[in-house]
C-alpha cells in the first residue's frame, strides 16, 4: 500500500501505472495492496495479469499514457519470494536518484489523500500480453516451420506468451514448466534447473532448448546434444552475429565481472571490446546507455538489445539467438563453438551477516593471495547477493580442480567470518 501511494503521488494527479506480476500466489494479494495503494493517490491503474517483466516495460514505453511500469515478481528466486520492480516511463528501471526519491516518499506516506472523483480508477487490460507478443512477432519474422524447440516456461510469467509466438512463428514447440499452480515457480525448472529441459531436448530430438526464468527477462538454452549454452556463450553469438551485420556500436559488448574470461579472449578474436560492470542488470544498461553500446547482457541469461527493447527480455533473447542461427546457418552446438569456457565454479553460501562482508579482513587476505597465485590465467569474485542472503565465490582457473580447492576454501573462510546458516550450493 505504501509502495503504490508512494508511486502514485509520484505519478501525479491522472498518472496512469500498468502492473504486471508472475505466477506466484502472493502475486493476486500483493497486486490488491499495490493497486489501492496507487488509485488512493489520484493515479489510474491498468492491470496486465500476468505477463513477463519485458511486456510491462515495452508496453510502457510504446504508450506515452502511462507514466510507470510495476512488475509483482521475485524472478529466478524462490516461490516464497516476491518483490515489485519500478520502471519510468521509458521502459527503463529507475536510475538510483529517482529509486531514492520514491523510498523518501514510501517512508514518509504524509501526502494528501485524493477524495470523491480524485481518486483514481482500477480497470483490467485483458489483451496486454497479446500486444507484447505482436509486437515479437513483428521485431523476429522467422520462419520456424518444422523447428522441434523444447521451451522451458518454468512454470512463470511466460506461459502467457512463449508458447503463442512460437507456434506463431510455425515452429513445433514441445512445452514444459508450463502448468503453473501458484508454488510450482522455478521449481525443478526453468533456467535455474536445466535437467528437465536437457532430457527432453534428446528425448524429443529437438534442433535445442530455450528455458526463461520465472519472469521472463532471462534465457539459457540447450543444445541438440543436450549441452548447456550459457549466457556467456549466447551474448558471443549475437555479438558476432550484430558486429557482422554493422549492428554492434563500438564495436563493444557490455558484460558483468562474472562472465568468464573465455568470453573476453573470443571478443578479443574478433576485435569486439568488453566493458565490465558490477553484477547486476541495471549496471550493465547504465554503462549500455552512457556510452551508445547496444548489447549486453550477464552470464545468467540476462541479455539486452537496446535495439529491441529497454530491458532483459528472455523471450526476445531467444528469438535474436534462433535469428543468428539461421543467417548464419549454423547448429547452436557450432556457434556456441565461438566461446571456450575457461574452467568456472561459482559456490553460493547461505550466512547471517552478508553486509559485513567488506570488512571481513582474513577473507580478503586469502583471497588475494590465491589471485597473486592465479596471476593472468585465473580470477576470483566474491560478493554478497543483492537479493538474497547469500554470499556468492566465483573462481577461474586453469583447472577444474583448482576452482573447486580455491572456492571451497573462500566460501569456508566467509562462512566462519559471516556465520555459515547450512551449506553451500
Amino acid at each position: 500500500m505504501s509502495i503504490g501511494r508512494a508511486l502514485g503521488r509520484a505519478s501525479g494527479a491522472r498518472g496512469m501505472v500498468l502492473v504486471g506480476r508472475d505466477t506466484r500466489r502472493s502475486g493476486p494479494m500483493l497486486e490488491s495492496a499495490l493497486a489501492a495503494g496507487i488509485a488512493s493517490a489520484g493515479a489510474d491503474v491498468v492491470l496486465g495479469g500476468v505477463m513477463p517483466t519485458p511486456a510491462v516495460a515495452e508496453l510502457v514505453a510504446r504508450d506515452e499514457r502511462f507514466t510507470n511500469g510495476v512488475v509483482i515478481s521475485a524472478s529466478h528466486n524462490p516461490f516464497p519470494d516476491n518483490g515489485i520492480k519500478v520502471f519510468g516511463p521509458d521502459g527503463f528501471k529507475l536510475p538510483d536518484d529517482v529509486e531514492a526519491a520514491l523510498e523518501a516518499l514510501i517512508r514518509s506516506d504524509d501526502g494528501g489523500r485524493p477524495i470523491a472523483g480524485e481518486v483514481g480508477s482500477i480497470t483490467r487490460w485483458d489483451d496486454a500480453v497479446e500486444a507484447y507478443r505482436a509486437g515479437l512477432v513483428q521485431r523476429f519474422p522467422l520462419d520456424l516451420s518444422g523447428q522441434r524447440i523444447v521451451v522451458d516456461c518454468a512454470n512463470g510469467a511466460t506461459v502467457t506468451a512463449a508458447p503463442a509466438v512460437f507456434r506463431a512463428l510455425g515452429a513445433d514447440p514441445v512445452v514444459i514448466g508450463a502448468e503453473p499452480d501458484g508454488v510450482n515457480i522455478n521449481v525443478g525448472c526453468g533456467s535455474t534447473h536445466l535437467d528437465a529441459l536437457q532430457a527432453s531436448v534428446v528425448a524429443e530430438g529437438a534442433a535445442l532448448g530455450l528455458a526463461f526464468d520465472g519472469d521472463g527477462d532471462r534465457v539459457l538454452a540447450v543444445d541438440g546434444m543436450g549441452a548447456v549454452v550459457d549466457g556467456d556463450q549466447i551474448l558471443a553469438i549475437l555479438a558476432l552475429w550484430l558486429n557482422g551485420r554493422g549492428e554492434l556500436p563500438g564495436p563493444a559488448v557490455v558484460t558483468t565481472t562474472m562472465t568468464n574470461l573465455g568470453f573476453r579472449r573470443a571478443m578479443a578474436e574478433h576485435g569486439i571490446e568488453v566493458r565490465w560492470t558490477d553484477v547486476g542488470d541495471r549496471y550493465v544498461l547504465a554503462e549500455m546507455r552512457e556510452h551508445g553500446f547496444v548489447l549486453g547482457g550477464e552470464q545468467s541469461g540476462h541479455l539486452i538489445n537496446l535495439a529491441s527493447g529497454p530491458t532483459g527480455d528472455g523471450l526476445a533473447g531467444g528469438l535474436m539467438l534462433l535469428s543468428a542461427l539461421a543467417e548464419r546457418g549454423l547448429t547452436l552446438a557450432d556457434a556456441a563453438a565461438v566461446m571456450t569456457r575457461m574452467p568456472q565454479r561459482l559456490v553460493s553460501i547461505r550466512v547471517e551477516r552478508k553486509g559485513d562482508l567488506g570488512d571481513a579482513s582474513e577473507v580478503w587476505d586469502l583471497v588475494r593471495t590465491h589471485e597473486s597465485d592465479l596471476g593472468d590465467d585465473g580470477r576470483i569474485v566474491l560478493r554478497a547477493s543483492g537479493t538474497e542472503p547469500l554470499v556468492r565465490v566465483m573462481v577461474e582457473a586453469p583447472t577444474s580442480e583448482q576452482c573447486e580447492k580455491i572456492a571451497a576454501g573462500i566460501a569456508e573462510a566467509a562462512g566462519r567470518a559471516l556465520g555459515l546458516v547450512g551449506g553451500g550450493h
